[in-house]
């Protein structure tokens, strides 16, 4: 691509690394590139962070039109910048893109665009244990217009921050609400696209497991209440009796990365994995007769997240002994040194930026 840069001559002071919280900094330029029916995607640049305008009719204003994606990129061991399956990342906005009659972009010019952001903000990739440069990319349509119909201007942003850790727990177990009330996704709907809506539609019951006391919800399938589905903003697996269970991929689960780069680790240690509905009452039961040996989360945003307690049916349930659990503790030891370069990477997952 051809980008047009035009430096932030006002840099903003760097926040303190070892207090980073998540999302609450950002560096000092973004990456924009506009769309157009007829013409494609164009007018490609790195510009200083800061306000996007629209009008008041802007179609994502009123009818949602957008999308999102999320991944990282960590100051490596032997000085190196490197991103984690970004090709990853490019695919699935893709397909989120399809599902909202959103134009695709071509993968390579999704990853030079956020490669170009890293180089002239690298100052900003963080360097202390356990700390990454959070990358947004989103998609959105900024066309003016209150009808409901397919739009044909959007516009692609990237936006980055220095992050620490997503939960506070750290790799403290969290614990888990499982909801019974209310829906985020159904079979036929959104749930397997990254798109704002599935969250906003989350924030009553992530509020309501704040209330009661918990970190995170578990939620289940929109059409029985049945069926598990993930947890807030992660997949979800559970160790049964040595076998590793996890829902199977539907429209409405997201299809996470590094779900994807678990089930691969997984294997590769000869550990049975199964991709299969698993009901609420068949993972109530597991934990209440020491079946459930082990729960965790996976995501871009926390990588592996123990859980150590479940609330089932109105009674909590300790997963074990209520600590990080081995096969977890592996699994972020094992993509963690990969995402830092500090163990060997054999599956061609690391992308060098610089």
């Amino acid at each position: 691509m051809d980008i047009r840069i035009e430096k932030n001559p006002n840099p903003n002071p760097k926040p303190d690394w070892n207090n980073l919280g998540f999302g609450d900094y950002f560096t000092d330029h973004m990456f924009l590139m506009d769309y157009e029916t007829g013409k494609g995607w164009h007018d490609a640049r790195i510009v200083p962070y800061g306000l996007l305008s629209m009008e008041p009719s802007a179609m994502v204003l009123h009818y949602a039109v957008e999308i999102f994606e999320g991944l990282k990129a960590y100051a490596c061991a032997d000085g190196k910048i490197r991103m984690f399956r970004p090709h990853g990342n490019a695919a699935r906005l893709n397909r989120s893109g399809a599902r909202f009659c959103m134009p695709p972009i071509p993968e390579e010019d999704f990853v030079e665009a956020i490669c170009s952001l890293i180089k002239i903000d690298q100052s900003w990739v963080p360097r202390e244990d356990g700390t990454s440069l959070y990358i947004r990319p989103f998609m959105y349509s900024d066309q003016s217009n209150v009808g409901v119909r397919l739009p044909d201007i959007f516009k692609f942003v990237v936006i980055t921050s220095p992050v620490g850790a997503y939960y506070k727990e750290g790799l403290n177990p969290v614990s888990i609400y499982v909801e019974d009330e209310y829906v985020r996704a159904s079979k036929g709907g959104t749930g397997s696209a990254k798109y704002g809506g599935n969250y906003a539609a989350a924030l009553i019951a992530q509020r309501k497991a704040r209330d009661l006391g918990f970190t995170q919800v578990l939620w289940l399938d929109g059409a029985e209440r049945k069926y598990i589905e993930e947890v807030g903003t992660m997949n979800v697996m559970f160790k049964i009796k040595g076998e590793i269970v996890t829902p199977e991929l539907g429209d409405s689960i997201l299809p996470g990365i590094t779900r994807d780069s678990c089930i691969q680790l997984l294997r590769s240690w000869g550990l049975t994995v199964t991709e299969r509905q698993i009901s609420i009452d068949e993972l109530y039961a597991a934990a209440k007769n020491g079946d459930l040996e082990e729960a965790y989360g996976t995501g871009t945003a926390a990588v592996i997240s123990p859980i150590g307690l479940f609330s089932i049916h109105g009674e909590k349930l300790q997963v074990g002994d209520g600590k990080i659990g081995p096969v977890a503790q592996r699994l972020y030891d094992t993509i963690t040194g990969i995402q830092w370069g500090k163990t060997p990477d054999p599956y061609g997952w690391s992308f060098e930026v610089l």
